[in-house]
């Protein structure tokens, strides 16, 4: 286990974050972070003057009023639409985005981060921590501090492994601190205010699952702008690239079945469908891309492959453009991205023909090649050959090979032309100079190649292009979310061990009680291990008449913490009980006291006082090297239906010893026909 990840030490965060003197590194990412703060608070005031106009425009019936409130309602929806088409161009933003040195390349669509309002845990996690642990909550200024930076830091997380590591370390602190402050009977009193990512909407909710599925959208954002970040002129960078599709997907897979009823509509279990399919549909993007980026080898089969993979493509970006087309996804997920989607459908579409014409254009069966093979892989390519073909008439048809090759490339042209036409009806994509660039590259490469076996004597549109059946030897699973790679340590540890100190559990408040001895014994068993609990209590001994509990937790020896002591580091503590004893803090678990005396059984009356303790003797013979330790054997075994689960007991010499002027307690080896273990 790591130490936790701290603030102060994510250098590589967009903005660092220090105690005294918050130094404030505003980058890229910060700065659209911010812009996208301020829309979204113009958005909140546009949506309240809005409900208010409309309130009035219900409440009066006096026409002057009513036309007046109807100009301004008109004004209001007005300004509401531009806010919200220009967070859409922030989140869609290549500049920012995209790879410094991408040129040739369609744009991938990144996800932008969710925008949060700042929040105070301070006032009440220390009233919590009063209430429910008993302690001074003004102890933990620090721990409180440290998660203060650290969701602030998560605001604007670096676009690489350290950014993705914080918010995965915040993301345990949240769980931590949901089991330790946030009882389900009870409000704490802390808001969370998360915006929409595309509409810009506020969402309020003092349940803690808020923070934590918005904390898990940002990381899937984070992993799309990595992706989108990647060189993709190497191979490395397109691998890297696909793996963080494939993350990102999976991350917002275990979003959607793990987080339920999400209040954001961005987070709703359509839309993150749709978002799944179009980063896996972004992921066969860049694996196609990895495919072709040294070139294609001008060979049959190797075409047939490319093509096949290229409709792949197409047909999974087309599954994304019909999920975003369906109400009410379509009303939310911005529109620049359903269009870009279908671009990408007609464009990948249209590279599929082409490499169809180029195998039947360009090549002919020769005697040397494999017949067999080729005529299966041309069978394979489409899902029905036209009527009076067959694979290998085609094959040794010059004639029909080409007839069906310029079919194919006028296809090519046709998809070519309505990926232009669909990018420049949307003002966004036809700012994008890069896209523009690549799609005109792709039509005049197609026309060219139609310019060079075009006659004058064609006859257009007698042989329709049939389609080409998409297949793809990619595997496009979604990779978990590593939740658990990144170890921390809880920042309120101090508490206790996360199993007993919880919100869920009620004890007393911490007791002191003075430890003496009866009989060089004090009368209880220690069993369990952080905290050490007290089992096997004499009701008659000193222990009990001073107010321990069957049950109790020893939380603290002399004023020493020991809620994280294991059960030989208690007992250590304890040695040396004299006739002035030694104080010990216990606390009760209220819900489970009653029950606790019911299940132990530890004392009968009329029976004799022995317990299963191990009894530590030392003989009067001053002499140390005579003294020899000796041990009771254990009597009391009723209660216990597994003996190797009797723990380690203190007891000191018996009474029929001569006392010692100084008694030391130590602990001997344990008696195996007692138990066989010595803590569990």
């Amino acid at each position: 286990m790591t130490d936790t990840l701290r603030p102060r030490d994510l250098q590589g965060g967009e903005q660092s974050y220090f105690r005294k003197g918050k130094a404030i590194a505003q980058t890229g990412r910060s700065k659209l972070q911010n812009q996208r703060a301020g829309l979204n608070n113009q958005i909140l005031k546009a949506m309240r003057m809005r409900a208010g106009a409309e309130n009035l425009l219900r409440a009066t019936n006096n026409s002057k009023v009513r036309e007046q409130v109807l100009l301004e309602l008109s004004y209001v929806n007005s300004n509401l639409q531009v806010l919200k088409e220009e967070l859409e161009r922030l989140n869609i933003s290549v500049e920012v985005y995209q790879h410094t040195e991408q040129t040739a390349s369609i744009p991938l669509i990144p996800l932008g981060l969710k925008e949060t309002k700042d929040v105070d845990f301070t006032t009440a996690i220390k009233d919590f921590i009063l209430e429910h642990y008993s302690e001074d909550g003004a102890d933990y200024e620090n721990e409180l501090a440290d998660l203060m930076d650290l969701r602030q830091a998560c605001r604007t997380p670096s676009r690489d492994e350290a950014g993705l590591e914080m918010l995965v370390s915040y993301f345990q602190q949240l769980g931590f601190l949901e089991n330790r402050f946030f009882p389900s009977s009870r409000n704490m009193g802390i808001l969370f205010t998360w915006y929409d990512s595309f509409t810009g909407v506020p969402m309020s909710q003092s349940n803690i699952s808020l923070e934590k599925a918005s904390i898990l959208f940002n990381m899937a954002a984070l992993y799309t702008q990595i992706g989108t970040r990647c060189n993709r002129q190497t191979k490395n960078g397109l691998g890297e690239a696909v793996t963080m599709f494939l993350k990102a997907a999976g991350v917002l897979s275990y979003l959607k079945e793990t987080f339920t009823h999400t209040p954001s509509y961005d987070m709703s279990p359509a839309m993150l469908g749709a978002l799944i399919k179009m980063f896996l549909a972004e992921a066969h993007e860049c694996y196609f891309e990895k495919l072709i980026l040294a070139g294609v080898q001008n060979e049959f089969c190797t075409l047939v492959k490319m093509a096949q993979e290229a409709a792949k493509v197409s047909e999974v970006y087309l599954q994304v453009f019909n999920a975003m087309n369906q109400a009410p996804i379509k009303e939310n997920v911005p529109y620049s991205w359903t269009v870009m989607v279908q671009v990408k459908s007609e464009h990948y579409k249209a590279l599929a023909h082409y490499f169809a014409a180029i195998i039947l254009i360009d090549h002919q069966l020769m005697p040397h090649d494999d017949e067999d093979k080729q005529e299966k892989a041309l069978s394979q390519l489409y899902d029905h050959i036209p009527e009076g073909m067959t694979a290998m008439k085609i094959l040794k048809e010059k004639q029909l090979r080409t007839l069906l090759g310029k079919a194919h490339l006028s296809k090519a042209i046709v998809c070519h032309e309505e990926a232009l036409r669909l990018s420049n009806l949307c003002s966004q994509l036809k700012q994008i100079d890069v896209l523009q660039e690549m799609l005109s590259a792709f039509h005049k490469r197609a026309l060219l190649k139609d310019s060079i076996y075009k006659k004058e004597d064609d006859f257009l549109g007698i042989l329709v292009a049939p389609d080409i059946v998409s297949k793809t030897e990619f595997k496009a699973e979604t990779i978990p979310p590593p939740l658990s790679r990144v170890k921390v340590i809880d920042f309120f540890h101090r508490l206790g061990p996360l199993s007993v100190f919880s919100a869920k559990q009620r004890w007393t408040a911490p007791r002191r009680v003075l430890l003496t001895l009866e009989d060089g014994e004090v009368g209880f068993v220690l069993k369990g291990d952080c905290p050490v609990q007290i089992t096997s209590l004499d009701p008659l001994c000193p222990a009990a008449g001073a107010g321990v509990r069957e049950g109790d937790y020893i939380v603290a020896v002399e004023d020493k913490d020991c809620k994280w002591c294991s059960i030989n580091e208690v007992m250590d503590m304890l040695k040396g009980i004299n006739e002035e004893g030694k104080e010990i803090k216990v606390i009760s678990i209220q819900d489970q006291t009653s029950s606790l005396h019911n299940k132990s059984a530890t004392y009968s009356v009329g029976m004799q006082k022995t317990y299963s303790l191990v009894c530590l003797t030392m003989d009067d013979d001053k002499n140390p090297k005579t003294q020899k330790a000796t041990k009771k054997l254990s009597f009391l075994s009723w209660g216990f239906r597994n003996r190797q689960k009797a723990a380690s007991t203190l007891c000191l010499p018996s009474a029929t010893a001569a006392k010692p002027q100084s008694s030391r307690l130590f602990l001997s080896p344990y008696d195996s026909r007692a138990c066989d273990s010595a803590m569990y």
